[in-house]
């Protein structure tokens, strides 16, 4: 989660309608994903006269098609959430004979009808989001906008036909693109938005990466009855989270029954009669009916035009941007993945808000990193807030205490699941300040998004101590660990129990 920063300077502040007269637009944005529709709006609120450009709508995006909502909302996180949704019932299915529900041994999924419900919700909330813009007064523009000039952008639509439009600000925010390895027959694989659309559902699935994205797929599909190999290049899934609870998240998928791969990667993928093989380099035969690459994502600028009008990029393709979301080019911003600071939809918003509160709304707003609260949709769930262990003994002057709860939710006492839930807090022992949190198990991102306002607020164990929980819940437990699991002097190394 690298971030991408110019120097810093006190950017210039903007009155609406400035200027008018010498531009078509006071904003023109490419890109109608969270960021970009969310810039929008607001700066529309601010009395920006503003125009937007999108891709025509499409639930498998390419470098012509994409769709206004962007990736989360049409092949990102709402549709994997529905998926979620869907596998989850499975477990729960099992589950249910050992509270009295009398079920057949043979229940059957019907991956068609969950499908359209999931083609049905894009179609719509793609719809709102049209009329989002709309009700705001923007103009939106279906085609592939790139910029030819510091106030100059250029839209082809769908016959081919170029329309070019001045604006005094340019904001680009047209997110990130899935990224394929370079093997032989990579082909024949997919990416997660073929994945959110396939027409049948996978006997066979073979997921390449250790990322969230390879861990939701692998947990969806095994869900829904497929079998399941996971590979990935470390010992275990999740690379940049704490590592004790990585190893819960890969010891839960084990449990429910995905085969895992560490320290393995694919050198090659064959079509046969019987499907894909899928040759690692330990050289293993594995046979798969789908291969998905979740092996990153690359921010989407190729095609901007970019380097013609002199905007930096890193050697990723990112925009490097200020800590107000701006260029190098003083009249042309950058929010969003396309950046490739903290690459999540909530901070995307958070940094479009700020661009249109500095660019429009008379203040100087800068994006605050700290303490964003994210999840991993397994299943079960995990869900972080603030730093990892290995973090805050890398960050800590002093002695950093770790507070640990493992149980066995209240549900799997009855179910008989074997499913333990782990939680920890992380907190600073000279301050008392909890620095982190985190949780895997059922409803972790629905905790931790309450968790979170706490460390915002710059909340201590004490004031978590002395907080009233919820009884019977697993969320009390965060306000009832008492006792140190382990404390690590300042310089030390994690002591997790792997």
């Amino acid at each position: 989660m690298a971030r991408k920063m110019l120097i810093d300077r006190e950017p210039e502040l903007i009155n609406p309608g400035e200027e008018a007269a010498n531009f078509d637009f006071d904003l023109f944005i490419i890109g109608a994903g969270s960021g970009g529709v969310r810039a929008a709006r607001f700066s529309a609120n601010f009395g920006a006269k503003v125009g937007i450009c999108e891709l025509p709508f499409h639930p498998i995006s390419s470098e012509t098609i994409g769709g206004v909502g962007g990736t989360c909302v049409i092949r990102g996180c709402v549709p994997k959430k529905i998926l979620v949704y869907g596998a989850s019932f499975g477990g729960e299915l099992e589950d249910a004979r050992n509270y009295g529900w009398e079920l057949s041994e043979n229940v059957d999924f019907n991956w068609k009808k969950l499908l359209q419900k999931k083609t049905d919700e894009i179609n719509r909330l793609n719809g709102v989001y049209k009329r989002l813009l709309s009700n705001a007064g923007i103009k939106l523009f279906e085609g592939e906008g790139k910029i030819v000039g510091p106030n100059e952008v250029e839209v082809t639509q769908l016959d081919g036909t170029k329309l070019s439009y001045s604006a005094k600000h340019i904001l680009i925010a047209t997110g990130s693109r899935a990224q394929r390895p370079n093997i032989p027959g990579q082909e024949l694989a997919i990416t997660s938005d073929e994945a959110l659309s396939l027409e049948e559902l996978p006997k066979r699935a073979v997921v390449l990466g250790g990322g969230y994205i390879a861990v939701e797929f692998a947990s969806i599909w095994r869900g829904m009855g497929s079998t399941v190999q996971l590979v990935f290049r470390k010992e275990l899934p999740l690379r940049g989270f704490d590592d004790e609870m990585r190893a819960v998240v890969a010891r839960n998928l084990e449990g429910r029954g995905v085969n895992l791969h560490p320290r393995t990667n694919l050198t090659q993928l064959i079509k046969t009669e019987d499907g894909i093989k899928v040759i690692t380099d330990h050289g293993e035969e594995l046979m798969a009916d789908v291969v998905l690459f979740a092996t990153g994502r690359a921010p989407n600028s190729r095609r901007l035009n970019l380097e013609a009008v002199g905007v930096e990029l890193d050697n990723t393709g990112a925009i490097k941007v200020d800590e107000y979301s701006r260029t190098n080019i003083p009249s042309i911003w950058a929010v969003g993945d396309v950046t490739n600071r903290m690459n999540l939809t909530p901070v995307a918003l958070m940094e479009a808000s700020c661009f249109a509160k500095t660019a429009f709304g008379g203040q100087q707003c800068k994006p605050d990193y700290s303490n964003i609260p994210y999840a991993v949709f397994s299943i079960p769930p995990l869900s972080v807030v603030g730093l990892s262990e290995e973090e805050a003994i890398e960050k800590a002057n002093g002695d950093v205490l770790v507070f640990t709860s493992t149980f066995n939710p209240m549900k799997n006492t009855i179910s008989g699941r074997q499913e333990k839930v782990v939680m920890k807090l992380v907190v600073d022992a000279k301050t008392d300040k909890v620095l982190g949190a985190s949780m895997c198990g059922p409803d972790a991102p629905e905790i931790m998004q309450g968790i979170g306002v706490a460390l915002k607020c710059g909340a201590t164990k004490t004031q978590f101590d002395s907080t009233v929980g919820i009884h019977p819940s697993a969320a009390e437990e965060f306000v009832t660990m008492r006792s140190v699991t382990r404390t690590i002097a300042a310089g030390g190394k994690p002591k997790t129990n792997l």
